[in-house]
């Protein structure tokens, strides 16, 4: 059975600034690697001269069921997206993107004081966004017809449902997180429009 998990309540930043270096630290909630990209896009146009802007996300329930990726966007190998990454880890938050914009002062920081520099501007934006908590979420897939779509993504916005991908062949297969409470809903809507559903093992 899914649980329940906390995820960031919006956007946040703040900065911090280490040896003549500013650390500017976003986080943001995610559900999709697009969303990923639309924050990451959003960063870039903000901050076009900043030296590097490193980032790690984790999407889905915190632990082995999650989906997690991080870039160190020119720092060192190592010493960046992981330590973000590993605080969102030690956070146990799910569905959060945390970005960290760096304009370079002109002292080089060498690679513990780089670890050191991007945990702590995590760690300053984490321990101060405000969470809510993520009701448990089923994944399951979905296979219709091209007619099927956009009742389907209808439903799911009504049922607080998120389509993690949409797969075009001869027909459509969807896959959907949708919150535990509604899977019956889903299934009912599912037999009643002739749509083919499986729930996957997590």
């Amino acid at each position: 059975m899914a649980q329940d998990y906390p995820i960031p309540a919006g956007f946040l930043e703040r900065e911090t600034e280490i040896k003549k270096s500013r650390f500017i630290a976003r986080v943001a909630p995610v559900t999709s690697r697009d969303d990923v990209r639309g924050w990451l896009d959003q960063a870039h146009r903000d901050h076009p001269d900043a030296r590097h802007i490193c980032w790690a996300y984790q999407i889905g329930r915190p632990g082995s069921a999650a989906e997690a990726a991080m870039n160190d966007d020119g720092e060192p190998s190592g010493t960046a997206g992981k330590p973000i990454l590993n605080v969102i880890q030690h956070k146990d938050m799910g569905d959060v993107l945390v970005m960290v914009i760096r304009y370079f002062g002109g002292i080089k920081l060498g690679a513990g004081g780089l670890v050191r520099a991007y945990a702590g501007a995590a760690e300053s934006v984490l321990s101060q966004v405000e969470r809510v908590i993520q009701p448990a979420l089923e994944s399951v897939t979905i296979t219709m017809g091209f007619a099927d779509e956009q009742p389907l993504r209808h439903w799911c916005d009504q049922h607080q449902a998120l389509i993690d991908d949409m797969i075009y062949g001869s027909g459509v297969e969807a896959r959907v997180r949708v919150p535990t409470d509604a899977i019956e809903t889903l299934t009912a809507y599912c037999e009643a429009q002739g749509l083919q559903m499986v729930v996957a093992d997590v």
